[in-house]
């Protein structure tokens, strides 16, 4: 085996931040869930929109402002018909906003949990020796590379630390400490395992 398997990770994050909020209900800070429901008020030619979270126990209401007193005519139609039908997509795209809701409330909790689509861009698996991978993010996540990679490849961060050490796990762009910080879009990750017993066991891994 001496080739080398190039592929695409594209990651999207399963868990929306939850916003840390000050329930009146429950009497103490709560984390609050994004119920995907849009919240449009008209008051002649201005509009409001919120985007509606709930308490994760008592199911009170917060409002993530998304829009505030904006000229209609300053939205085009094809979004306010979005909003105004609650599109999952867009909710999807305001739900992981997490600059934005720190914004409004300070305090968000974020989760690591993403879901790994691999697509094959070169190479062979039944002659590969090397891996090399390219992440696509569709959003931020708070995930750590090493931890993207030891759990889709099945192998031990210390390790992968190890094969770090020994220049045969390479990260472009390649900064202080890269596997210990959160996976970003275009990072490349190259793999060298022709020593390792169980390279056609992680070059399965790797490729879905």
């Amino acid at each position: 085996m001496s080739g080398t398997l190039r592929l695409h990770w594209a990651i999207a994050p399963e868990i929306a931040p939850q916003p840390l909020i000050n329930c009146n209900r429950c009497g103490s800070v709560k984390a609050y869930r994004c119920s995907g429901k849009f919240r449009v008020n008209a008051n002649g030619k201005r509009i409001d929109v919120w985007l509606i979270y709930r308490c994760i126990d008592c199911d009170n209401s917060w409002n993530f402002g998304i829009f505030e007193r904006r000229n209609r005519r300053d939205i085009e139609p094809a979004l306010l018909q979005a909003l105004e039908s609650n599109d999952p997509g867009l909710a999807r795209r305001h739900a992981f906003d997490v600059v934005a809701l720190r914004n409004q409330v300070g305090r968000v909790e974020e989760f690591p949990d993403v879901v790994v689509h691999k697509r094959l861009l070169g190479g062979a698996r039944d002659s590969a020796a090397a891996l090399e991978l390219r992440l696509g993010l569709e959003m931020p996540t708070s995930l750590r590379l090493d931890r993207l990679l030891a759990n889709e490849l099945g192998i031990s961060r210390s390790r992968l630390q190890a094969l770090e050490e020994q220049r045969l796990l390479v990260v472009d762009p390649d900064g202080a400490k890269a596997l210990r910080k959160p996976a970003r879009t275009g990072t490349a990750i190259r793999i060298d395992l022709s020593g390792e017993p169980d390279q056609e066991a992680i070059i399965r891994a790797a490729g879905g």
